[in-house]
């Protein structure tokens, strides 16, 4: 397990290092945002910002696997398993422009909430029928523009690295907007920074894996809770198989 102290280190870096950077995404808005409706520049910064911390920590190898089947022109209800607070940097190496589907307590820590609010990453207020219906809307108009949408449907980071149960809201979109669903799994980071505190731990490897994208034909018959159910399963088998892989590797 790495130090206190290295970990204290890590986190005034990240500190540091976004007061440095969030006048840069300031810039680039006002300058861009006449021609850059989608906001396609901020969002690229935003993925590299997000990605220096796993590029400079010694102690995250993160592998990624099926980049080449995002499809640059085509608008994806983005779905994957969530573990740690890790996941959300090294989902930002897809270099894929989308959005965010976040809950609205994010949005209010600074530095990042205000990135955040810049990026037109749309908010979801845990437990709220009147934030859910919002959020489709939200997430409908920012698909039919053109841009991605990305969403954790467990709805929280999972207390171990077993698949916890879906939450519809994805679907539901999916299903409304008519858009295909890219399945995205992802394994090893609640061993690099567990749900409970925010000390690091020792050298892991963090995979992901892009699957194969499901066009709406595929599912346009199904209603959500069918579509959910069909998606959490292939995501699980997915997620079992990297993990199975990963011991064998580790064992000698």
């Amino acid at each position: 397990m790495i130090s206190y102290l290295g970990s204290a280190g890590f986190w005034t870096f990240v500190v540091i290092s976004s007061i440095i950077f969030l006048p840069i995404a300031i810039l680039l808005k006002i300058t861009t945002f006449t021609f850059d409706r989608r906001l396609i520049i901020l969002h690229r910064f935003t993925s590299y910002w997000a990605s220096l911390y796993t590029w400079l920590n010694p102690v995250w190898r993160v592998t990624i696997a099926g980049r080449d089947k995002i499809k640059k022109n085509v608008a994806y209800v983005m779905v994957c398993n969530h573990q740690s607070l890790v996941d959300i940097l090294v989902l930002f190496r897809l270099f894929a422009h989308f959005k965010w589907v976040s809950k609205a307590e994010n949005f209010k820590v600074p530095i990042v909430g205000w990135n955040m609010k810049m990026n037109r990453y749309i908010k979801l207020a845990r437990g709220s029928l009147r934030s859910n219906i919002r959020m489709i809307k939200d997430a409908i108009a920012t698909l039919n523009e053109g841009s991605s949408i990305i969403i954790f449907p467990e709805g929280t980071r999972s207390d171990s690295d077993q698949l916890r149960r879906f939450k519809p809201g994805a679907f539901e979109l999916a299903l409304k907007a008519k858009c295909p669903i890219l399945p995205i799994v992802l394994d090893g980071s609640s061993d690099a920074l567990p749900k409970a505190g925010i000390r690091l731990r020792g050298s892991h490897s963090i995979k992901v894996q892009v699957l194969d994208e499901i066009a709406y034909e595929m599912f346009s018959n199904l209603t959500a809770k069918e579509l959910m159910e069909q998606v959490h399963k292939l995501i699980d088998v997915e997620l079992k198989s990297l993990q199975t892989k990963g011991r064998k590797q580790v064992d000698p």
